[in-house]
């Protein structure tokens, strides 16, 4: 009994959005720029944090030891701070790599060439170069620098400098503006989501105004609220679909021109980023869609039940 019922009324959502002709096709236009919304906006945080995500790993803290730290030692301290929990990555440069470096770097500085070589030594120290999850964690693992006890034997400390200290208001700007970013994001994306969610409400009720002589019709033959409510719903459900395959398919064009013209300014490649998260953005797509739908309709046609 309940399966006929149910098949009735995906029968009757069916005719309901056929019978609505243009209101129809025109509440899928609204759910599809919704649904565009969303999708720009998943997009354009795909941006913001492949962006945040360079610019943090450009920033790190250099370990400088003393011309005659033994390498032994450093090496301890490096397994000592892969250990904390804040470490992504310590990787070790001895002093003969890094006076290789600097020659390099500065090969075509003569002067400052000529003057190394008048030394005659390798006036360069070993060097750690730490990368941490985060970059609010860089303090705490200067921090734990300055605390650690084992790096200064005979109270003769092998290290020369940390340069946090030196980067320390660059990393502080860094981490406002990352943590500014994210919160904007998310307002941002709540402010537009409501607004489209308005929008479609709006239009949804444009339907089910032109089925309320129906609708109060089928209030005096005694039909249950669900009996009402439910093609109401699978109209709104349908609104949701036909948008999402609208939608998915508009943005294989957009995204392949913004993956060939956008790529240097962006910094991504989006139709590469679209393709392999197709699946995902899909999912997210269809589920916003049909609830968007569902839930339009259920509160659009309370009105004319609540009366």
């Amino acid at each position: 009994m309940a399966i006929t019922a149910l098949k009735r009324i995906i029968k009757n959502g069916f005719l309901n959005f056929k019978r609505s002709g243009l209101v129809s096709w025109a509440a899928v236009l609204v759910v599809t720029i919704t649904l565009s919304v969303i999708t720009l906006i998943i997009l354009l945080q795909a941006v913001l944090y492949f962006s945040l995500n360079q610019i943090k790993d450009k920033v790190d803290v250099t370990i400088y030891f003393t011309t005659n730290a033994p390498e032994d030692k450093i090496m301890s301290l490096k397994s000592s701070l892969e250990k904390l929990p804040e470490i992504a990555q310590v990787s070790y440069t001895s002093s003969e790599e890094a006076l290789k470096l600097f020659r390099e770097r500065h090969k075509n500085d003569y002067p400052t060439i000529q003057a190394l070589d008048e030394i005659g030594e390798n006036p360069l120290g070993a060097y750690l170069n730490v990368k941490a999850k985060e970059v609010s964690q860089y303090g705490s693992i200067a921090n734990f620098m300055k605390s650690d006890n084992v790096l200064a034997p005979s109270s003769v400390s092998i290290i020369d400098k940390v340069n946090y200290y030196q980067n320390k208001l660059v990393i502080n700007r860094l981490n406002t503006i990352i943590s500014g970013a994210q919160k904007l994001g998310f307002l941002l994306t709540l402010l537009l989501v409501i607004i489209s969610i308005i929008i479609t409400f709006n239009t949804i009720r444009l339907t089910i105004f032109i089925s309320k002589e129906e609708i109060g019709v089928m209030r005096l033959v005694g039909a249950s609220k669900m009996h009402v409510q439910g093609p109401f719903m699978i109209e709104g459900a349908i609104y949701g679909i036909i948008a999402t395959i609208i939608t998915a398919l508009l943005f294989l064009p957009a995204t392949a021109w913004l993956g060939r013209e956008m790529t240097d300014f962006l910094g991504i490649n989006m139709y590469d980023y679209y393709i392999s998260n197709f699946l995902q953005i899909f999912v997210i797509l269809l589920l916003s869609g049909i609830i968007l739908g569902i839930i339009s309709s259920f509160l659009a046609v309370r009105k004319y039940l609540n009366k």
